[in-house]
């Protein structure tokens, strides 16, 4: 590939190469059925505790960022809530089963998304840059990042905050130096991922899943300036830069 034409291409972790939420999924699970259990399936509906969780989770987020302690917070503060509503003693013993189970969903193994290795080499073999850049704790997603042996791909191009945002982004490409028009941000949050990118400039692959985790739903406020493509795999992307690729040889070529 002529290397004027190489990108920059800035990928999410979490539910966009490895699978994440799903495993938030299980744990949710328990958690309800222990609701449940202490409370009484009569009582309380599955729904009603999801929908505070909910509220509590995106919440807490929104204030401290991607933080290991949040998931546990939403399980107890959801289960206070209800303890207080209902009239029920809080127990400490079930706050600290709570927070026991909350802090489990970190110690599943990493899972990688159909086509991800083979996604990775191909934009890799075509000349292209990649970077990771990844919301979170540092030991925890260091951790993913080395059982996935990614540093094949990124080798020291891998970027963690537990503040994903507009801020943290606009810092990373003014650092690098990055040419916007050949940037590309590629993760599943509209939050996190799309709507910082769109704001900067870049071009943007939203990656939509089945299941979303609610924090990262966002509407989009303005008709994108830049290019955004929603695709549901990964396996899409390299398709995608090579076509838009073709499109700026042909309008070089023409001019």
């Amino acid at each position: 590939m002529n290397c004027t034409f190489k990108q920059h291409i800035l990928f999410d972790l979490d539910d966009t190469l490895i699978y994440c939420n799903k495993y938030f999924g299980f744990v949710l699970g328990e958690f309800f059925e222990l609701m449940h259990h202490w409370f009484g399936e009569q009582t309380l509906s599955t729904d009603e505790i999801r929908q505070k969780q909910i509220e509590i989770d995106v919440s807490q987020v929104s204030r401290t960022g991607f933080s290991s302690g949040s998931f546990p917070h939403s399980l107890i503060e959801t289960y206070r809530f209800f303890c207080q509503k209902l009239g029920r003693p809080i127990h400490l013993e079930e706050e600290q089963q709570l927070n026991k189970l909350g802090l489990s969903v970190f110690e599943h193994e990493v899972e990688p998304y159909p086509g991800m290795v083979e996604t990775l080499e191909t934009l890799q073999g075509e000349g292209h840059k990649l970077y990771l850049y990844t919301g979170g704790e540092t030991a925890i997603q260091q951790r993913k990042i080395d059982q996935m042996k990614l540093n094949t791909y990124f080798n020291d191009r891998i970027f963690i905050t537990q503040h994903k945002n507009e801020s943290t982004l606009e810092k990373i490409l003014q650092k690098g130096s990055f040419d916007r028009s050949s940037t590309w941000m590629i993760g599943n949050s509209l939050r996190t991922d799309v709507v910082p990118a769109l704001t900067a400039g870049l071009n943007s692959i939203y990656v939509k899943q089945s299941d979303e985790w609610a924090f990262n739903m966002v509407e989009l406020q303005h008709e994108p300036q830049s290019p955004l493509y929603t695709i549901s795999s990964i396996e899409e992307i390299p398709d995608i830069i090579n076509i838009k690729i073709k499109s700026e040889q042909t309008q070089r070529t023409l001019n």
